[in-house]
């Protein structure tokens, strides 16, 4: 089968090549790929985790082909938005059937791509901070793929949305998306918040610690800084130290969650923000805007064949 694979000589690490047929498991069914979506953290740290001519990727969409041998999970001929944490990236997916959803045919394959990793993490994240009707909800990184999706999924559970973003420019299109209030950086909250969501880490990961009321938690989902956060505990104790930093790990299995998601989308309640989409034949390109933070939301890869 035809594969993004991992080259580290090729440009952003990606070559169209060649790769076995994935062998489904009794469990697994076997997907035909027809769109997949890139995140930031697959892209950013593949160096010294991935062998070359190996195919990773997290996200895909595609037709069942072969439905699961133990009976579990969508018929062939079925379309589908599947996870996991490798083969994604290419022309044919064995994918556990707890990990997939079903999607309509009014959904468009890869608008049901972009929802995996960053749809889920967002919902999960959000639940995590416990209720959050009519509170005040900081997200950072909030034009990202993440931070898209916990915006409108923070103003849909009747949260007081602040969406911190580096720039006037990335800020476009979040107050559409549901945000009450839309700053640069975290430092420039104007009264504090019951929680917040953090995939920057870094220095903001500290500033937003320091926005939360007494009582309320940050999820630490991320590091898109690529920097350590540096925290004065000693300070948080003179301030009374009831608030929370808590490392946020996305839990699988995604089915459920997926068949969430894919649900809003279908009602037109949610909006995929696909910032970036082509051919799989520009995944270098894609991967680059990606990293370079040119991407409003998503960054979405049609699978062409010969």
């Amino acid at each position: 089968m035809r594969a993004l694979l991992y080259d580290p000589e090729a440009p952003q690490g990606f070559r169209i090549g060649e790769a076995p047929d994935p062998v489904p498991a009794e469990s697994q069914a076997l997907v035909e790929v027809h769109a997949v979506s890139f995140n930031f953290g697959e892209i950013a740290y593949r160096e010294g985790v991935l062998s070359p001519g190996q195919v990773s990727g997290w996200d895909a969409a595609g037709v069942v082909v072969r439905a699961a041998a133990d009976g579990s999970g969508p018929s062939a001929g079925e379309r589908v938005v599947t996870f996991g944490w490798t083969g994604a990236w290419a022309a044919l997916r064995a994918v556990e059937t707890g990990e997939l959803a079903v999607v309509p045919d009014a959904v468009d394959l890869g608008a049901a791509s972009a929802l995996p990793v960053a749809g889920v993490t967002a919902l999960q994240a959000l639940r995590r901070l416990g209720g959050v009707v009519g509170r005040r909800v900081l997200i950072t990184g909030a034009s990202g793929g993440v931070g898209r999706y916990a915006v409108q999924l923070a103003a849909l559970a009747g949260a007081r949305v602040v969406a911190s973003v580096g720039s006037p420019a990335r800020g476009e299109g979040l107050r559409e998306l549901g945000a009450e209030e839309v700053v640069i950086g975290p430092e420039n909250v104007t009264a504090p918040v019951f929680g917040a969501l953090d995939s920057v880490g870094g220095a903001q990961l500290a500033v937003a610690f320091s926005q939360v009321e007494p009582g309320g938690s940050v999820q630490a989902i991320g590091k898109a800084s690529r920097r350590p956060t540096v925290i004065d505990f000693e300070e948080e104790r003179l301030r009374g130290g009831r608030r929370r930093i808590e490392v946020f790990t996305v839990e699988s299995p995604f089915g459920a969650d997926l068949a969430y998601l894919v649900g809003l989308l279908d009602q037109g309640l949610l909006d995929p923000q696909i910032g970036w989409r082509g051919p799989w034949e520009r995944a270098a390109e894609a991967a680059e805007a990606l990293l370079g933070r040119r991407v409003r939301g998503k960054a979405v890869l049609d699978v062409t064949r010969p």
